[in-house]
C-alpha cells in the first residue's frame, strides 16, 4: 500500500535524506531532491492542488499529473537517509547528473563548477590560466555543453532564458558564457526583454571587441564564482 507522509517517529529517524520520483508506466526517474520531513510527498500534493495558468505549469507537474489521471501513484524512492545538510545536497548534485532528462528545473548544487567531466575536460579546465580580476560589470552565465551542442552555438544557449533581475541585467556591460569554469563567449551590446516563460530574461547581443575576447576567452573564473553549493548559473560582478 503505498502511503503519502511519514510519521512522526520516522521524520525523526530519518533526517535529511535524498529521493527520487519514479514514474510508474516506464519506470524513470523523473525527478530528485533532498529535504527532510515530508517533502517528497509534497509534489504530489502539489500537483492535486495546482491551478496555475499552462505557461506556468513546469514539466514536473505535467507528468504527476499524467500519473494522477491514469489512477496510478508516483513512486517515491529514499535513495540515501541520516544525512546532514551539506552531504545531501552533494549526493542530490551528483544524482541530477547522473539521470539526464529529469524535470528539475535547475541542476544539481555545484553541478555547472563541478558536475561530470571525462579526464581531458578536468586537465583543460585545471591546467588553464585562471584570469586575474574581473573589472567590467558584467554578468556570468554557467551553461552546458550538451545544451550548446543541442541548440547549435554557445550565444544560442547563453542568450536564454534565466531568473535575473532586468533592473540589474541592463547595467552589465557584458555576458561571459562559462562552461565548466571556462570562459567559451563573452558578449556585449546587450538588449534584454522577457521571455514567454515567466519571470525569466533573454537578450539579444554581439561578440565582444577584440580586446576582450583576448582577456577572458579560454580562461579560467576565479574560484570566488565556483563555489560548491551553488545552484544559481547566474552571477552578477560589479553590479549592484
Amino acid at each position: 500500500m503505498m502511503i503519502n507522509e511519514f510519521t512522526p517517529e520516522v521524520v525523526k529517524e530519518i533526517g535529511f535524506y535524498v529521493y527520487r520520483l519514479i514514474d510508474p508506466r516506464n519506470g524513470n526517474t523523473f525527478y530528485v531532491g533532498k529535504d527532510k520531513g515530508n517533502r517528497v510527498f509534497a509534489h504530489m500534493k502539489g500537483a492535486v492542488k495546482f491551478e496555475g495558468d499552462e505557461d506556468e505549469i513546469s514539466e514536473k507537474i505535467d507528468i504527476i499529473k499524467s500519473i494522477i489521471g491514469q489512477g496510478l501513484d508516483v513512486i517515491h524512492v529514499i535513495h540515501r537517509h541520516g544525512l546532514d545538510n551539506k552531504t545531501a545536497y552533494e549526493i542530490e548534485a551528483a544524482l541530477i547528473d547522473a539521470y539526464p532528462g529529469l524535470s528539475n528545473e535547475a541542476g544539481g548544487h555545484g553541478s555547472n563548477d563541478f558536475g561530470p567531466m571525462n579526464a581531458t575536460q578536468i586537465q583543460k579546465t585545471y591546467g588553464a590560466e585562471t584570469i586575474g580580476d574581473i573589472d567590467e560589470k558584467c554578468i556570468i552565465i554557467k551553461i552546458k555543453q550538451d545544451i550548446v551542442d543541442s541548440r547549435g552555438s554557445v550565444y544560442d544557449t547563453v542568450r536564454y532564458a534565466w531568473k535575473l533581475k532586468k533592473s540589474k541585467a541592463v547595467k552589465a556591460d557584458y555576458v561571459l558564457a562559462v562552461i565548466n569554469g571556462l570562459v567559451v563567449g563573452v558578449f556585449t551590446d546587450l538588449k534584454w526583454s522577457e521571455t514567454d516563460r515567466s519571470k525569466r530574461l533573454q537578450f539579444d547581443g554581439n561578440p565582444a571587441p577584440k580586446s576582450i575576447l583576448k582577456k577572458y576567452i579560454g580562461k579560467r573564473i576565479p574560484s570566488q564564482y565556483c563555489k560548491k553549493g551553488s545552484a544559481n548559473p547566474c552571477q552578477y560582478v560589479n553590479i549592484d
